[in-house]
């Protein structure tokens, strides 16, 4: 197991696992005021929570001031940051009145890709900056394979340069494909993987390509979207919800509520099976959950820290609705 997130699991706390998303902070989805993101910060603070994640796309750098602000006066050493690069930030040639890539912030400035080593080196400055940050612990390749093929490598080898120089700790790639992750393992150019929508309740796929060769190698696995983007997030599924990003169909709908029959069966909701159960595989070193308030920072940690019985995982394998056997 990497020790990338060492400083974390040092600290005198039980939610070292779970880590602050900061797509929220950015007004992914509908916008809430600079008071609610900064009281959302010191919530997950006050409630231990050390791991915070962020990213120039949030809101078009909305996110990263955010939590730059949130974390000001707080010891460095006490918390850990991941950030990503692959889209500068720049003014927009068309203005509009609001962003049109699910974030509810002005329409004034643009995403333009770009992962060459210029690219990548300015869009880590102008992360520092809206951070107040002297160095990034993690950086990551952001979406690569939404850009063209071959800019995971271009990122990568961008990255390997400022982690030389000491301004960035660990690199790696954030993503929600596994495509040619299980190379870069191989090649030894990664420290982390963020890995979006590939490893929950509802989606194995990552298993034999991402996780196992992550773990054999020490490489740290983040994993995101463990309540599907909406539809394991309630107790029980509710129709309308999304997973990644579009309304599930019936067949999720259905699995996911023979999911939360077992889980309720033995004492579980729904939401805290799905963030328990990523944590269970060696590869996976942090869960990063997007929070928009207090209460759903308090949501989160008490879920965090509920035991969940290992007759759970032996009943949804048993129902056929998670792979068998033990965890790799």
């Amino acid at each position: 197991m990497s020790d990338l997130f060492q400083r974390v699991e040092r600290t005198p706390t039980p939610f070292a696992q779970i880590g602050l998303g900061g797509g929220p902070l950015g007004n992914f989805g509908s916008a809430i005021s600079d008071e609610a993101a900064q009281a959302t910060i010191e919530r997950a603070w006050e409630r231990g929570i050390r791991y915070f994640d962020t990213a120039p796309h949030y809101g078009l750098g909305l996110s990263e001031r955010r939590l730059g602000a949130g974390l000001a006066g707080r010891k460095r050493e006490d918390f850990v940051v991941s950030s990503k690069v692959g889209r500068l930030i720049v003014p927009a040639e068309n203005p509009q009145e609001f962003d049109d890539d699910g974030f509810v912030v002005p329409g004034d400035l643009a995403r333009q890709w770009d992962f060459s080593f210029s690219g990548v080196e300015r869009s880590l400055d102008e992360s520092l900056e809206r951070l107040g940050l002297d160095f990034i612990d993690v950086l990551l390749v952001h979406d690569p394979d939404q850009a063209w093929p071959g800019a995971g490598s271009e990122g990568l080898e961008s990255l390997a340069a400022l982690k030389a120089d000491g301004r960035v700790k660990a690199i790696g790639i954030g993503t929600n494909s596994v495509v040619g992750l299980d190379a870069h393992i191989q090649a030894g150019t990664l420290d982390v993987i963020m890995l979006a929508n590939r490893y929950s309740l509802l989606t194995q796929d990552a298993v034999a390509s991402v996780l196992e060769p992550a773990a054999a190698a020490g490489v740290a696995v983040v994993a995101v979207g463990v309540f599907g983007t909406g539809l394991l997030a309630s107790p029980r599924p509710q129709a309308g919800a999304t997973l990644e990003y579009r309304a599930a169909d019936a067949d999720a709908l259905a699995r996911a509520a023979a999911i939360a029959d077992i889980c309720e069966a033995h004492g579980v909701d729904l939401p805290t099976a799905a963030l328990a159960y990523p944590l269970r595989h060696p590869a996976v070193t942090a869960v990063a959950l997007g929070m928009r308030s207090p209460e759903e920072v308090d949501q989160n940690v008490a879920r965090a820290t509920t035991e969940v019985p290992p007759a759970l995982w032996t009943a949804l394998a048993d129902a056929g609705l998670v792979p068998g056997g033990p965890v790799a």
